[in-house]
């Protein structure tokens, strides 16, 4: 047996020690002068040197550990369900399927997973390069997220806008947060046992490239942990406004989809006890609490008027988001369905400004036996809802509307200017909450083609009909814009009967901000509402 082992081993010696053994006569030459070969050692012979591999070797890697390379398995698998999740975040913001509509904006909705997405592609484009920063960075974002799913579930208001699509979103974006720390923790410790191992000792070194790797990982994750702490002030902005009431009652609509808040004022019938005429009221740019109802308030206790309404468009102020796409056809239909579910039956004296002549006009030739005038106050004619619909004025809205959850601009308003719940709800800062931003850019996605057609289809309805119209025109915006002049004037033939068509000359677009302005509105009502 000694024997066969012995023959065995000398078989099996490589080609240069049998000639280094050869002696003298047939020359000695070192295995250096060999070529490497398929018998060449790649490592060196622990029995003869060190049995420790240089910290630099290839071998040394913690994708030696099953379980290092299973938690990158997984870090795969999650970015990829994390891609999925923001891709149908991204589609709901022009169409939403179906299930997928959140009533406060899927502005919040895309930021929480586009943090889950960022996150993970992060961990996996610097897994092998752990560090103590990252662990920290991520654990810190995972604590914000933990905050906004308990302000999101224990406030009712935050609770009702999000739906389930912006719960799942919070909760996502925590988990992955969490994993991101996990799974660098399995790698430094994989790294750690794998060095000491094969070279007797933890590397505490890194390269350039390391270095540059963990900066830019941490710089990342700092972005990040800042945008969800940002994102956490203006969800407890959003707590905070939850406590002021609307002045009026949210009613369901569309299949109890969202909620649309209707306020009326006055008395519904008059000294006859005949239905009183209802001044209907549809904002312009701004909501209809933003000077629309001090107008038709001061009027009511003039005399000018005895009864008035108005309803928020859907995003706008006390009502919910709908879905998408929402064209002018259909936030009408909205308006309808809420004064039914309210009992308002009219007769109507539609007054409006700006765009929401666009949204009255599309009531009127739906409700024309019930509609007794039309006011409209510097109305946006069908022909200009290009600029309404131009693509760069798109793109700028869902760029603010991605960067509004981070609410620079209202904590600041909040901490410095002094803006209250009304300021960020329907006043000065309306415009930059996630709901407003979000009807305007539902409202020029389809500006130049759904709301166009069905603004021009109003002019076959009502071009025969003898319904008084108003038109009251901003002095200012006429000098301005002469092509403005020319559709204002092209407005006062919208049906045979042109009641008055006044220019208020030092009046802006609000007509209702000058003294002359409010006076004239104010007359022309009345004299509608008496006719």
């Amino acid at each position: 047996m000694v024997k066969i082992q012995t023959q065995s081993a000398e078989m099996n010696k490589p080609h240069h020690e049998e000639e280094e053994e050869a002696g003298p006569d047939q020359g000695t030459r070192s295995s250096l002068d060999y070529p490497p070969d398929e018998h060449t050692r790649l490592l060196p012979n622990r029995l003869e040197s060190t049995p420790y591999l240089s910290p630099d070797d290839p071998a040394v890697s913690p994708y030696n550990l099953w379980s290092v390379r299973l938690v990158r398995f997984v870090t795969v698998v999650l970015t990829c369900l994390a891609f999925v999740w923001w891709v149908m975040m991204l589609v709901s913001m022009f169409i939403t399927p179906p299930g997928l509509h959140a009533r406060g904006s899927p502005f919040f909705s895309f930021v929480y997973a586009s943090i889950a997405f960022l996150t993970l592609l992060v961990e996996l484009l610097f897994f092998s390069v752990p560090s103590k920063s990252v662990r920290i960075l991520s654990f810190v974002t995972a604590v914000l997220l933990l905050v906004n799913v308990i302000v999101i579930l224990a406030v009712q208001k935050t609770r009702h806008e999000e739906l389930w699509v912006g719960v799942v979103s919070v909760v996502w974006a925590t988990l992955m947060a969490v994993w991101a720390v996990v799974a660098d923790r399995t790698v430094q410790w994989g790294k750690t046992e794998e060095e000491e191992r094969l070279t007797g000792r933890p590397e505490t070194r890194r390269t350039l490239l390391e270095w540059t790797q963990v900066l830019l990982s941490s710089a990342a994750l700092t972005l990040m942990a800042i945008a969800v702490l940002l994102m956490t002030t203006t969800l407890t902005l959003r707590a905070v406004d939850s406590r002021l009431s609307p002045p009026g009652e949210r009613y369901w609509v569309d299949g109890n989809k969202y909620q649309i808040h209707l306020y009326c004022s006055g008395n519904k019938t008059d000294a006859k006890g005949n239905p009183a005429t209802t001044v209907l009221i549809e904002a312009g740019e701004d909501a209809a609490e933003r000077g629309l109802w001090q107008l038709a308030e001061n009027a009511v206790k003039n005399g000018s008027i005895s009864r008035y309404c108005f309803a928020d468009r859907p995003g706008i102020a006390w009502s919910d988001v709908a879905p998408s796409p929402l064209s002018a056809s259909m936030a009408t239909d909205a308006l309808s369905e809420t004064l039914t579910r309210a009992g308002e039956k009219g007769p109507w004296v539609l007054a409006s400004a700006g765009i929401g002549s666009i949204y009255s006009r599309v009531f009127s030739s739906r409700h024309r036996h019930e509609v007794r005038g039309i006011l409209m106050i510097d109305p946006l004619h069908e022909d200009l809802l290009g600029r309404v619909g131009a693509p760069g004025r798109g793109f700028m809205l869902w760029l603010q509307g991605i960067i509004s959850p981070c609410g620079i601009d209202r904590i600041l308003g909040a901490l410095i200017r002094g803006r209250g719940s009304a300021d960020r709800t329907w006043g000065r800062s309306a415009y930059q909450s996630s709901g407003t931003l979000f009807a305007k850019l539902q409202e020029s996605l389809v500006a130049n083609s759904f709301t166009k057609r069905e603004v021009v289809s109003t002019r076959a309805v009502l071009q025969d009909e003898k319904t008084p119209v108003v038109v009251i025109s901003s002095g200012v915006q006429i000098r301005r814009d002469s092509e403005w002049e020319a559709k204002q004037r092209d407005l006062t033939h919208l049906t045979k009967n042109l009641e008055d068509w006044d220019i208020v000359d030092q009046a802006p677009h609000q007509v209702w901000e000058t003294l002359e302005g409010r006076k004239v509105i104010e007359n022309r009502l009345r004299k509608l509402v008496k006719l």
